[in-house]
């Protein structure tokens, strides 16, 4: 009788750590896998944040670069548009050139001269131009002097007696650049008339340059 008593308490614990042991093993089991999914969707998380990241760092340097091409591309068609520009001023320039090898030279010389003293509007003034045309300059400087000084009189009422030299330091003489032409100076060179044929050049085509730029670029307008 003890012994039938004894047997059942041993199969009652036996019972009860069995179903402990059971209850353990499925908690465990349901721990185990609820971490797994935890870590199984960190993990995708993880991967999907890392690929957007990296879909993002490609979008971006996409952009710069194409960002880079268009610059490149726009750097190249500045630079062939200036070009033109330049190619288009110096072939003004040697028409020029030949201009001041014309006959009508010493004409616009005393003219460009008759300008530039009424525009400096001071008494001593010193005539600067290139080598090879200081003897028209001697040789038309009176008849310009006499040009401007009739030129006030009849305009102001004034008689002028202007001192208009020739610079005579042929170091400072124009460069062949110039395309020809004068500059006058007065007051020690502090008030300077820049009466070249290149400044003339540069002033026409700064005029100009919009309606030069419509007619070369109308894609840009």
């Amino acid at each position: 009788m003890a012994s039938d008593q004894i047997r059942q308490m041993v199969n009652f614990i036996l019972q009860e750590a069995h179903e402990k042991a059971n209850e353990i093993r499925v908690k465990t089991e349901h721990d185990f896998n609820l971490e797994k999914q935890t870590l199984v969707h960190e993990a995708k998380l993880n991967v999907q944040e890392e690929f957007q990241k990296k879909e993002k760092d490609h979008e971006i340097q996409e952009r710069i670069a194409r960002s880079a091409e268009i610059g490149e591309c726009r750097v190249k068609k500045m630079k062939v548009r200036d070009d033109l520009l330049k190619n288009l001023i110096d072939e003004a320039g040697q028409k020029l050139a030949m201009v001041a090898r014309g006959q009508n030279y010493p004409h616009l010389l005393q003219k460009l001269i008759v300008q530039g003293l009424i525009k400096i509007e001071e008494n001593d003034v010193t005539i600067y131009c290139r080598g090879e045309d200081v003897a028209t300059i001697k040789s038309i400087l009176p008849a310009a002097i006499k040009e401007y000084v009739g030129l006030i009189e009849k305009e102001a009422g004034v008689k002028l007696s202007p001192n208009v030299t020739i610079n005579a330091n042929r170091e400072k003489d124009l460069p062949e650049s110039s395309y020809g032409g004068v500059t006058l100076t007065a007051i020690d060179g502090k008030i300077v008339c820049d009466n070249t044929m290149a400044s003339r050049l540069n002033l026409v085509y700064s005029e100009l340059l919009p309606a030069i730029r419509a007619l070369l670029f109308p894609e840009e307008q």
